[in-house]
């Protein structure tokens, strides 16, 4: 009786980690999806990107769990063999990988080897109705947030006015792209763009460029109402009246990018991006990703 108390209780501690790192993907890609997916226009293609990408941890995580349950040696080997390809795919074992990932799969391996939870239908219930329940709360104000979201359709240059700023975003195409650049990159597109910011020119023309990290906070806007952007440079925080979004006039809410480059340095190496619910956050001038590109603008009295 003391040894099935034993196993029932090294399969109950195996059960409890395996739906708490469940619950910790759920909640993170849920968020995530939100966040920065769903941009198509087509909803099939915004939740298969979502299951695909966002869920598709939860979903592997949670059915290693279901098999350890109702056949613990087996599952306890799926996570052995998940441990060894995490060694295989990041190349070493450095201690992060071994803290954060390996060793927590091997221990779970073991734990399920020789646990036994019962009974297995309460097990099963907690492992798949807790990560569940997590996805759906956390989901339900973001899903609410991008559904509600103001798109005209109009990727022309906008005239942004308002909260002391009078500025021309430029186009869709080479000065506001749909793709990621570095912020050098940025800067010379920018530099390089015509008048009417439809095309790139041999030369620098200095007609468009980068807005500052206070042009970008004070131009943010949310159903067609600017948030009341401030931007406190002694601190380096923005703060709003009403929290901006991805929508029309600045942002496209059908494309990956997430983050914009403004032409304010931090120091040599870094500048600050915004993200398009008016965060704002130093990067590597370096730094290059598919969700971080850039908008030009230009005064509108520039002749």
């Amino acid at each position: 009786m003391k040894q099935l108390d034993k196993r029932q209780s090294l399969g109950w501690i195996a059960v409890g980690l395996s739906t708490a790192i469940t619950c910790f993907w759920a909640f993170w890609g849920i968020i995530e999806n939100f966040h920065e997916g769903w941009y198509y226009e087509s909803l099939l293609s915004n939740i298969g990107l979502m299951f695909v990408q966002y869920l598709s941890p939860m979903l592997v995580f949670m059915g290693v769990t279901l098999i350890s349950i109702f056949w613990p040696r087996f599952g306890g080997g799926l996570h052995v063999m998940f441990a060894l390809l995490a060694a295989w795919f990041f190349h070493a074992f450095t201690n992060t990988i071994m803290f954060l990932l390996i060793a927590p799969l091997i221990g779970l391996g073991v734990l399920y080897w020789f646990g036994r939870p019962q009974p297995r239908k309460v097990a099963v219930f907690l492992a798949v109705g807790l990560p569940m329940l997590i996805l759906i709360i956390s989901g339900i104000e973001p899903a609410i947030r991008v559904s509600q979201r103001i798109d005209d359709g109009m990727l022309k240059a906008r005239l942004v006015q308002g909260n002391g700023v009078n500025l021309i975003w430029a186009p869709d195409g080479p000065g506001w792209p749909r793709e990621g650049v570095d912020w050098y990159e940025a800067q010379q597109a920018c530099q390089h763009l015509s008048g009417d910011g439809l095309t790139p020119a041999p030369a620098p023309q200095h007609i468009w460029r980068l807005p500052t990290v206070d042009e970008a906070v004070r131009s943010m806007a949310r159903h067609g109402q600017n948030s009341g952007g401030v931007w406190n440079a002694e601190i380096a925080k923005a703060t709003y009246n009403t929290t901006p979004d991805k929508e029309s006039p600045l942002w496209n809410a059908h494309s990956q990018v997430i983050y914009w480059w403004t032409e304010t340095e931090v120091d040599a190496e870094h500048a600050y991006i915004i993200v398009y619910d008016g965060k704002v956050w130093p990067r590597a001038l370096q730094l290059s990703t598919a969700y971080l590109g850039f908008r030009c603008v230009k005064n509108q009295t520039f002749k």
